[in-house]
């Protein structure tokens, strides 16, 4: 017997577009966590993606929340058995980005957001195109201070690296920047409040996309 269609009810609209994966990706101390903070802040839809490490949790750190903390053994095992999207070793740490976790929110109807160093982002997009769903939602942004001296004073303000540390960071941020046109969108910083103006601008452009929308039932 064939069934009518049901209409969604007055008050509770039908969602019109899938969900999005935002790669923001940076220099270090180009500004990216900050981005992603206040964007998470404006979008309660949106969740952060997790990624695993094996580093020690820092203080007031939540296993799940922060980060899902492996030890070396369990990081490689996951390693051989082809679990991550990406994964990279960072001053002596590793680092990685389970397929299981963006799928799993991307499925659940949740636009992810992902924090990834520039090496990181190349990664991510390259895997991406073997795994549709990724490819379909991955939309990439790249954020740059307008200039290496203003990022320069951003990692002297940050007062947590030695001045040789600095120096080196901003050697490959010099290389990073060079990697702006591999990403879908280029956001030269301003100011925290401009930002996140033209970054929720991105987001919502993305949602309109007739590729990811569908139009309301008349």
């Amino acid at each position: 017997m064939k069934t009518s269609r049901q209409k969604p009810e007055a008050g509770n609209p039908k969602k019109t577009s899938a969900p999005l994966l935002i790669l923001i990706s940076a220099p270090s101390g180009g500004g990216k966590t900050t981005l992603c903070d206040l964007l998470l802040q404006s979008r309660q839809e949106m969740t952060r993606a997790v990624t695993c490490t094996t580093r020690p949790p820092r203080p007031g750190e939540q296993d799940g929340v922060d980060y899902y903390f492996f030890t070396a053994a369990e990081f490689l095992k996951r390693v051989q058995a082809g679990n991550f999207l990406e994964h990279a070793t960072v001053y002596g740490n590793s680092y990685g980005l389970l397929k299981s976790e963006l799928l799993g929110k991307l499925r659940a109807g949740q636009d992810v957001l992902l924090n990834v160093d520039v090496q990181g982002a190349a990664t991510i997009r390259a895997a991406a195109l073997a795994e549709p769903e990724l490819r379909e939602a991955l939309v990439t942004v790249f954020l740059t201070p307008p200039s290496v001296e203003i990022l320069e004073q951003r990692l002297k303000r940050r007062n947590s690296d030695a001045a040789a540390v600095i120096q080196k960071r901003l050697a490959v941020a010099k290389q990073e920047v060079g990697q702006w046109k591999n990403f879908d969108y280029l956001l030269i910083s301003t100011s925290k409040p401009e930002d996140l103006r033209r970054m929720l601008a991105i987001v919502e452009t993305e949602k309109m996309r007739v590729a990811r929308s569908s139009a309301p039932e008349f």
